[in-house]
Formats: C-alpha cells, structure tokens, sequence
C-alpha cells in the first residue's frame, strides 16, 4: 500500500502544535541549569572567602542568597514538569480523534495484520513520554559542554579530565543504544503477539474449554513468552550493564577530579574551594547522562511508538473529508465488482453487476465459500474493492463520509457484534436515549419489541459486551432492529434468520416487506428459503462469479432443474435442499 504523505504531516504537525510549549521547557531548562550552579559556587565562596575570613555575616549573606536562589530552582522545575504533562495531553487530544479512527478502520483495511498495529497504543506511548522526565534529558543533554566550559575555567586540568571521562561515559550510553535496538524491537514484536494470543483465547474460551484446548494453548502461550523473557533478559543485560559501567565511570571521574584538585592545590595552582566546586560540576555535567540511562527504555519506547505511529497514518490516514451528498433514494448499481479480503490482493469475488432500483429486494444465494458475505461487506462498504464500484444514485460509497452513508445503510452481519449498553443504545446506534419513538419503530419492524418488552428493564436493559445477557436469537432481532433504525435506504441482512424461529422468520419477512414499501432497497444473504419471503430478484454467486441474476421465478427455476428429478424438493425419499441446491432440512 502507497504511503500518503499527506497523513504523516499529522503527527509532525500535532508535534509542532506542541513547540510553543517545548520553547517554554527549553527556557525554563535554561534558567535551571544556571541555577544549578547554584551550589558549587556556594561551596567554593565559602572554602575561598567564608572559611578564610572567619566572617559570620558573609556566611549567612552567602546562605540566605544560596536558599533564595534553591527555592527559585525547586519553584522551576515544579513548574516544568507541570508544563511537560500539559505537552503531552495536548498531543494527545488533538490526534485522538484521528487515531481512534484508523484503529476502528484497521481490520477493515490491513486485515490480519491489524493486529500488529496498536496506534492508540502508540499514541499514549508518545503521551506518556512527553509527560515524564524523559524530555527533561533531552533539554538537559545540551548544558553538559557548559558545565565542562565551567570545569575548564576553574582549571585546564580539571576541564580536560571532566571532558574526556564525558566523552567515554556518552559513548558507552551511545554504544548501549546501538546494541539494545535489536532486542528491543524483537521484543515489542513479541509482546504484541503474545497480546495477540491472550486476546484470542479470551474470544474462544467457549472453544478452548469445551475442546480441550486449554493445554495446547499454554504450550503455545510458553513458547511465545519464553521468546518474550529471552528477548528482555537480553535487553536488560544490556541497559545493565550499561549502567553500571557508567556508575562505576561516574564516581571513578569524580574521585579522579578530587585527587587532581587536591594535588593541583598542593602545588599552589589552585585553591580548597576548586576541589569541592569542580567534583559538584561534575556530577551535574553527568546528570543527564545517568537519567538517560534510567530513562533509555523509555526513550527506546518513544521512538519505536512515533516510527510505527508516523507509518501507520501515513500509509492508511490520509482520508480527505467527502463532499455532503443528499439522501441516496432512487437506486443502487454494482459496476464489475472485484473484492478481496483486508490486507490481500487475491481476489475471492470477482466481476459481479447488477442493478436494483428504489423498492427492490434481492436474495443472494450460493454454496458456502462462494463469496455471498464477501459481497454483502463490499456493498456496505465495509471491505473497498480492488475493482470496479458499489453506487448509490450514482455517487462511489468512497465519495460519501462514512458516518453520513452509515445513516442511510442498514447492516446485519453473521456474527451481531452489540456493544455494552443498553438495548436503546444499540438499537439507536448509540445516538442517544432522545429518539425513544425511533427505537421502538425499529424494534417493531424487526418484531423484536415484545421480546425486548420482557426483558428486566425493557429497552434500559443493560447487555453487556457483545450482548452477553441475551440469547444468539435475541441478538440477532436487536441486530435486526439496529439495521432498521432510521429507515435506512439500503438494508443489507447476512444470514438474519440463522437463530430465529417461526415467529422471528415471519417478523423478518415482514421487516423484508416494509422496507420495500417505503421505497428502500433489500438484500438477504440466505440458506434457508424461509428468508426469501418478500424478494423479488435473486443473485446466485458460485465460485466467487456471478452465476445468475434475475427474477426469483425464472432463477430457482434453473436451480430446480439443475437439480436431478430425484432430488428434487418434494420427491420421495429425496434429501430436501437449500435455496443453493445443497443438501437441507428445510422445505424447499
């Protein structure tokens, strides 16, 4: 997939929205980094004047300065860190909207390969660093070639010992760097596929406990997580010992200060005061080395979160805000349509087109694996087509906004997927408690209200996640009633009576009629005849072509006769078959 260029400019633009604030860490750094001088200038007055003089006052001037000039640092660096967590949620309110809608529309476009992307994921990642002292290091790290300038003043000697232990300390944190990019990326991949395993057993528990599986799966998940330690272990071997080679180089640098500032004063080149100030310096020149360290994962995090987070919205994110176009309400067209799942380029249907008019409603029927759910997500809109065009009133689903084309489609998918809430909330696609005469139109239309009406508290009843408080035909009649809310001009139903009984067949046929009625267009996926009730034209799909496409007479006419006379429905003895020919237990 072609990255967009356009997307990309988001992220580096909401960081740039940021730069005003980031200005104001860096001044503020400024401002404490010289106060930071504060103490070894404090201690070298004192060796150099205080100790000398025997001056009471001179010491409590110096102290009373000393405390002021603290309490203005302390008083700083509150004040930084307060702005730092501004920063970081500023970042993230003005990509949140974004981000959370490419993570909704990612299973839609890369498939499985959704599942190794986590851009909300990445998104508190970058929150979170910017938040922290992370970005206190970076605006830190500049200041240690002043505090070397500063040694170096005291005496030439002590700013080139300063100097080249820094070097060798920054060059062991670089080399750390470079060693620790491998592991660390192996092992984010495989945390995340150890998400992904945990989340997969969660969805089947069902499975995984009726079968047996639970063995099998904790083999699975030992292996991944076993690779996962491995990988850690690696890593934090490597951020170890990184850091206490730069300990033990930290406090060997401050020892060797000490004894060259201490032979330096023997020999007269300098004063007492020079061995205290230049060891303080020191250690504060280094400071922003050590909290690299401390710090190195969190760095590491940050920058692997922005890579992914810059390449997942530059390569799906750059979705230009359609035209508003009226209400679809005269036909739907199907232009050679050739479809193929998210994230591949194998197509599973192709070449199919037909046309139905305001009132129309259609059946799609066909072996299993021929394309039929393929077909009804493409026209929905839900997967985009490598060919060709689904159209309403002439206008490419991609020309409309998706939140404007969901109010003018109705959809129920195999598996009803309901959200935690209540039965009005889901029904009204959660659009709010104020549309009660809207809920209960739909819910009469799928003839669902009398079920939802038993229910604890009504149409108030709280669901659950995935509707865990109702029945796989209860569901399915609320999905119904979903699909119909708002009088939607095309309603598109994939296997909508699967779950229902006789009752719910004939509350489905009737949904059928009413949509027809109004000047709406209808599209069942169907096996079993008992969802042909009210459908005028029929699509047969075989293979993933398109077989034949017409009249519902003239077309299950040519099933029948393909069908051999002692199969046929009706015959004695014979095994009774679907709408697709296949072998059912429902009449024909």
């Amino acid at each position: 997939m072609k990255p967009r260029e356009g997307s990309s400019v988001d992220l580096r633009a909401a960081m740039l929205g940021c730069a005003s604030g980031l200005a104001g860490i860096g001044l503020f750094t400024a401002v404490i980094n010289i106060l930071s001088l504060t103490g070894s200038i404090y201690m070298l007055e004192v060796y150099d004047r205080v100790l000398p003089s025997q001056s009471i006052p001179t010491l409590v001037g110096f102290t009373v300065g000393m405390l002021g000039l603290y309490a203005i640092y302390g008083l700083l660096d509150f004040v930084r860190l307060r702005l730092l967590v501004r920063i970081g949620n500023r970042l993230h309110r003005n990509l949140q909207p974004k981000v959370f809608g490419l993570s909704l529309s990612l299973p839609l476009v890369a498939g499985g390969d959704a599942n190794r992307v986590h851009p909300l994921r990445d998104l508190d990642q970058l929150r979170g660093f910017l938040s922290g002292l992370g970005p206190t290091v970076i605006f830190d790290a500049p200041w240690i070639p002043f505090y070397l300038v500063v040694i170096y003043l005291l005496h030439p000697a002590l700013g080139l010992l300063a100097t080249v232990g820094a070097i060798v300390v920054v060059l062991v944190t670089v080399a750390a760097d470079i060693l620790g990019r491998r592991p660390a990326a192996s092992a984010s991949e495989t945390l995340l596929a150890q998400h992904s395993l945990a989340d997969s057993g969660r969805r089947n528990a069902e499975v995984v406990r009726a079968m047996g599986l639970s063995g099998r799966m904790s083999e699975r998940w030992s292996e991944v997580s076993h690779s996962y330690l491995m990988q850690q272990e690696r890593l934090s071997d490597i951020v170890g010992a990184t850091g206490s080679l730069s300990r033990a180089l930290r406090m060997a640098l401050q020892s060797s200060v000490l004894g060259l500032g201490a032979y330096l004063v023997i020999g007269g080149e300098a004063s007492p005061g020079v061995i205290i100030a230049s060891s303080i310096l020191l250690g504060r020149s280094l400071a922003p080395v050590d909290a690299a360290i401390s710090n190195w994962r969190g760095f590491v995090a940050f920058r692997q979160s922005y890579s992914k987070l810059q390449a997942t919205l530059a390569t799906l994110g750059d979705r230009s805000e359609p035209m508003a176009l009226p209400r679809p309400e005269a036909q739907l067209a199907v232009e050679e349509l050739t479809i193929a799942p998210p994230g591949q380029q194998k197509p599973t249907v192709i070449n199919v087109s037909f046309q139905l008019a305001r009132g129309a409603g259609m059946a799609i029927v066909g072996p299993s694996g021929s394309g039929k759910t393929t077909l009804a997500r493409a026209l929905v809109g839900v997967w985009s087509p490598l060919r060709g065009n689904v159209r309403l009133d002439g206008a490419s689903l991609d020309q409309w906004n998706s939140d404007q084309l969901g109010a003018h489609i109705g959809y129920l998918p195999q598996d009803v997927e309901l959200f935690d809430g209540t039965v009005a909330d889901n029904i009204s696609r959660f659009g709010g408690a104020g549309d009660a005469k809207g809920v209960l139109a739909a819910a009469r239309a799928a003839g669902a209200d009398k079920m939802i009406m038993r229910l604890p508290q009504g149409f108030h009843t709280s669901i659950g996640d995935g509707g865990a408080a109702l029945s796989a035909g209860q569901r399915q009649l609320v999905g119904l009633a979903r699909a119909l809310y708002g009088d939607p001009f095309l309603v598109v139903l994939d296997e909508p009576n699967s779950n229902l009984d006789v009752d719910g067949d004939a509350a489905l046929a009737g949904a059928i009629l009413s949509v027809r009625r109004r000047g709406g267009i209808a599209i069942v996926v169907a096996h079993r005849p008992s969802a042909l009730a009210n459908i005028d034209q029929v699509l047969v799909m075989s293979n993933g072509m398109q077989h034949s496409f017409g009249s519902r007479e003239s077309v299950l006419a040519n099933v029948i006769r393909s069908v051999p006379p002692a199969e046929r429905p009706g015959s004695i003895g014979s095994p009774q078959r679907d709408v697709s020919g296949h072998v059912s237990g429902a009449p024909a």
